[in-house]
């Protein structure tokens, strides 16, 4: 797999990448791929709706209180009837479809700062 090409400081500095708590997950029927509805808690920065593409690894009941990092910052996002405010971050596995998502290995404050 190639390295994507080199970015400055200066874009990296452009994300806004925040630590929230997933409250509410649905079943994303419309989505072209099997796909979650979330709500995720960002402290002062609000509730957002994300779409993810988790449904290979992760259950419903087991994603409501888990902690994620997400882009804050991106335009929304027209998926279907659905609106998604933030992106979700995860890793991709080998095939694309499984993604683990990223979380802080301590609970840590909803709406904190990746640095």
């Amino acid at each position: 797999m190639s390295i994507k090409p080199e970015i400055s400081w200066a874009d990296f500095e452009k994300l806004d990448i925040r630590s929230g708590t997933i409250i509410s997950v649905n079943d994303f029927e419309k989505a072209r791929n099997p796909s979650y509805q979330l709500e995720i808690d960002f402290g002062d920065v609000g509730i957002r709706k994300s779409a993810a593409q988790i449904t290979t690894l992760y259950n419903k009941e087991d994603l409501v209180g888990k902690q994620i990092l997400a882009v804050v910052n991106f335009p929304k996002k027209q998926i279907a009837n659905f609106f998604s405010e933030c992106l979700v971050l995860g890793v991709y596995g080998d095939d694309h479809k499984d993604v683990t998502l990223l979380s802080p290995s301590l609970p840590v404050k909803n709406g904190l700062q990746v640095g």
